[in-house]
C-alpha cells in the first residue's frame, strides 16, 4: 500500500507540475493564516492484509509566510514492527507480531519553507499503546514517542482554497516503554528508523 502511495504522490507532483508558485511571499499579508486536513495514508484502510484503521485530522496555523506549526490528532494499529526497511521481510510473515498494537495520540509539527513550495518539516508525536493478542485480548499498555522528519512540497490548488503536500520522510522511535516480551523479540531486532515513509497530506485554508 505504501507503495501505491508513493505512485500516486509522483502522478500528482507531475500533473500540478506547472502549479510551482512561491509558497507565501514575506510581503504577502492576504493568505489565509489556518487550515485543517489530512493525509491519503488514510487509503491503506483499503489494505486487505495489514488494514491499519488510520485516522488523522490535521488543525494548522501559518505564523508567517515561511513558518507553520499544526496539530495533528491521530490513531492507527500495526503488526509488524515499524522499523523493517522495504524488501522481503517488509510485512513478512515471520515478522508479524503475535497480535498488533492500537496507537491513540497527538503530534506537534513545525514546517520551515525555504525556496518556492519546497519545505522541511518535524513532527513529533505521543503515543498511547494498547498490545493485543491473536484472540483480540488486550494484554498490555505503552507509550512511546515517534518523530518524523520530512522534505516534500506544498501545491496550491483552486487559488490557494486547497493544497496538497507530497514528501518523504525518516520516522524516528527515541523512547518507548517496554514491550510485552513476545512483542519485544520481533522489534528489537530492527532499526529504530526507517527510511524512505512516503506522505501526501492534503488541506483546506480558511
Amino acid at each position: 500500500m505504501k507503495n501505491k502511495i508513493v505512485t500516486l504522490a509522483i502522478a500528482l507532483f507531475l500533473a500540478n507540475s506547472f502549479q510551482l508558485k512561491a509558497q507565501y511571499a514575506k510581503e504577502d499579508t492576504i493568505y489565509k493564516n489556518c487550515f485543517v486536513g489530512s493525509t491519503l495514508f488514510m487509503l491503506g484502510n483499503l489494505d486487505s492484509k495489514n488494514r491499519p484503521d488510520f485516522i488523522q485530522l490535521n488543525l494548522g496555523y501559518r505564523i508567517t509566510g515561511k513558518d507553520v506549526i499544526s496539530l495533528e490528532l491521530k490513531t492507527w494499529k500495526y503488526a509488524w514492527p515499524l522499523g523493517i526497511p522495504y524488501g522481503k521481510s517488509f510485512e513478512a510473515t515471520e515478522e508479524q507480531f503475535p497480535g498488533y498494537i492500537r496507537e491513540y495520540g497527538f503530534a506537534l509539527a513545525y514546517q520551515r519553507f525555504w525556496w518556492k513550495g519546497l519545505y522541511t518539516g518535524i513532527h513529533v508525536m505521543n503515543a498511547w499503546q494498547t498490545f493485543v493478542d491473536n484472540d483480540g485480548n488486550k494484554i498490555d499498555n505503552g507509550f512511546q514517542i515517534f518523530n518524523t522528519y520530512r522534505v516534500g512540497y506544498h501545491f496550491k490548488l483552486f487559488k490557494d482554497r486547497f493544497f496538497i503536500e507530497p514528501s518523504l520522510g525518516i520516522t524516528h522511535r527515541p523512547y518507548h516503554t517496554e514491550m510485552p516480551e513476545d512483542f519485544k523479540q520481533l522489534d528489537d531486532k530492527w532499526s529504530r528508523f526507517f527510511v524512505g515513509e512516503p506522505g501526501l497530506h492534503f488541506g483546506f485554508n480558511f
